[in-house]
């Protein structure tokens, strides 16, 4: 089984070593080279609507699978505790099926995110009184 090392770093280096996973606490963002060997970048955001990472001190996971759909490679595959496993290959309907399942969740997420601010800000909005809102009106 193919398996991938992490390097826990502040900042990604300029130099991305194929067989190792960077991982940026800091700034949410994992980063490897392609396990197909291809060469090109992988880079994962961490966050509530894109990839989730966990680490148990010894061995990291991403979720969901990576799939490098603007690769010409187009590699499909999991890392799961260190380990690369391969997914199978997707075609392009199930590509554009899961590019626009991923619009929608990013769009629901933070769509609910600032519905739910706003309503934080109405609710914190002091209340005005009859005077107070009589008050501001004549002077505009």
């Amino acid at each position: 089984m193919m398996t991938i090392q992490y390097k826990l770093v502040e900042f990604i280096p300029d130099i991305i070593e194929e067989g190792i996973l960077y991982v940026s606490f800091e700034y949410c963002t994992a980063v490897h080279k392609c396990v197909c060997g291809c060469g090109n970048e992988v880079v994962t955001p961490l966050s509530p609507t894109d990839w989730e990472l966990c680490f148990n001190g010894k061995t990291i996971s991403l979720s969901p699978s990576i799939g490098n759909w603007s690769f010409e490679c187009k590699s499909h595959y999991w890392i799961r505790k260190c380990n690369i496993e391969f997914a199978k290959n997707w075609t392009e309907k199930e590509i554009r099926s899961g590019r626009d399942n991923d619009f929608k969740r990013k769009k629901e997420f933070y769509n609910e995110l600032g519905e739910t601010q706003e309503r934080q800000c109405r609710a914190e909005a002091p209340k005005l009184t009859f005077w107070e809102k009589l008050s501001k009106l004549l002077r505009l």
